[in-house]
């Protein structure tokens, strides 16, 4: 393959068409910012929509802001935009509480589906927090269900006619791997399991279609991809057909079908809003609201596009000059394998990543030893690729990443 210059890179730039939306986000100077699939930048819109929702709702409503700025709503109306980027109708997701408890309501309500199966399937490589979620289930139902956390490759051989649920993420959170989401669903379903797919590492970075691959449940967090903010409230999906019979475990007052009645016995909403609980965080959703509203201008086919454009011309980029200093690809080379990530491996990994964020390319560290480098098709230039490989290139010859300590001793990685 011929050597690839700055001025090749600088032709993509100049022919992306999303290149419009980087003026969107608020990106420190000097930085360059490859973590978006862990925290996403803040789109600009935010600082004047908090301060307007400061003083002319919160400062001058108070507490009819519920009423007169569409506050109650919220969950449902947020949650109807999230659906477009995932392949839902608007009442089949809603935003609500965090990816982990969403896990858990679902789980819950899965079993209850399932009468008679007490059996949960789950990765061994799925982000960690999923396990643990799955583990307090099957610990408060004692007896009643069991969890199977096995190697990807076993996945299939594990599921039978005790399985209840399995949960799974389509993009390995380390390595950026996909899973063939519609063939694992059909997979599942003919064995009379349920399926609950995290989408955490997929939403907003490429397409998700989860009509097409009839899915059961889903869920994802606002933060990542979605560029909410730190913290920002997390969404689930339900599809129709499960909802009119669902029974959650945590029944609170928001998801009862009439909450300003007062009643002291609990009767379910209707749809997917039973699915709420607590009141939901308004300025958290505000943020989460502006940002989502960012995807109403693009299509979801042009943001996987570039993902995986720019994926390939990292990989490219490293294999030709990085090779010769102990880098070996984790992510899969096929972009249509490979989630909005490119991640590689090296002994020196953490000492690695803290290096490049003193020279202010943010990336992160995975354990053992994953050097993981997030796509965010909505703001990176093609560029951004190229300066962060001339970097990573840097480093690497000048061995200056061998002085630093070798083990993670940061709180965050």
């Amino acid at each position: 393959m011929p050597e690839i210059t700055r001025a090749d890179v600088e032709t993509l730039d100049q022919q992306d068409p999303l290149a419009r939306l980087r003026t969107a986000f608020e990106l420190p100077a000097n930085q360059l910012y490859f973590n978006g699939n862990s925290l996403g930048a803040m789109p600009r819109a935010i600082s004047q929509r908090l301060r307007d929702f400061a003083e002319k709702e919160w400062g001058q409503q108070i507490v009819r802001g519920w009423v007169t700025q569409g506050w109650y709503e919220m969950p449902q109306r947020v949650g109807g935009k999230i659906a477009r980027l995932i392949g839902a109708a608007e009442d089949e997701v809603i935003v609500t509480d965090t990816t982990s408890i969403n896990i858990f309501k679902l789980a819950v309500a899965a079993l209850g589906f399932k009468s008679g199966r007490t059996k949960i399937v789950t990765t061994r490589d799925i982000f960690p927090t999923d396990i643990y979620i799955l583990e307090g289930v099957v610990n408060i139902l004692a007896g009643r269900a069991e969890l199977c956390v096995v190697e990807s490759e076993k996945l299939c051989s594990t599921i039978d006619q005790q399985t209840a649920l399995v949960v799974l993420s389509p993009v390995n959170y380390k390595s950026g791997a996909l899973f063939d989401m519609a063939k694992m669903t059909a997979q599942i379903q003919t064995q009379g399991a349920m399926v609950l797919w995290d989408l955490s590492h997929s939403c907003g970075a490429h397409e998700v279609d989860l009509h097409r691959i009839d899915a059961d449940f889903a869920v994802g967090c606002g933060y990542k991809f979605l560029n909410g903010g730190p913290g920002a409230p997390a969404y689930l999906y339900v599809a129709h057909r499960w909802q009119q019979n669902l029974q959650q475990p945590l029944t609170g007052w928001k998801g009862h079908a009439a909450p300003f009645a007062m009643s002291p016995e609990y009767r379910p909403a209707e749809g997917v809003t039973r699915l709420l609980c607590g009141t939901h965080p308004v300025i958290a959703m505000t943020c989460l609201e502006q940002a989502v509203d960012l995807f109403g201008t693009v299509e979801m086919s042009q943001v996987q596009q570039k993902s995986r454009r720019m994926g390939d011309l990292f990989i490219t980029l490293a294999e030709q000059r990085c090779a010769d200093y102990g880098l070996t690809l984790l992510s899969p080379k096929d972009s249509t394998c490979r989630g909005s990530q490119v991640s590689f491996q090296h002994p020196g990994g953490y000492a690695i990543v803290q290096s490049l964020i003193e020279k202010n390319v943010i990336c992160d560290f995975r354990a053992p030893d994953v050097v993981r480098f997030g796509i965010t098709p909505l703001y990176q230039k093609y560029t951004d690729v190229w300066d962060a490989v001339e970097c990573l290139v840097d480093l690497l010859k000048s061995g200056a990443w061998q002085e630093r300590d070798q083990k993670p001793s940061a709180t965050v990685t």
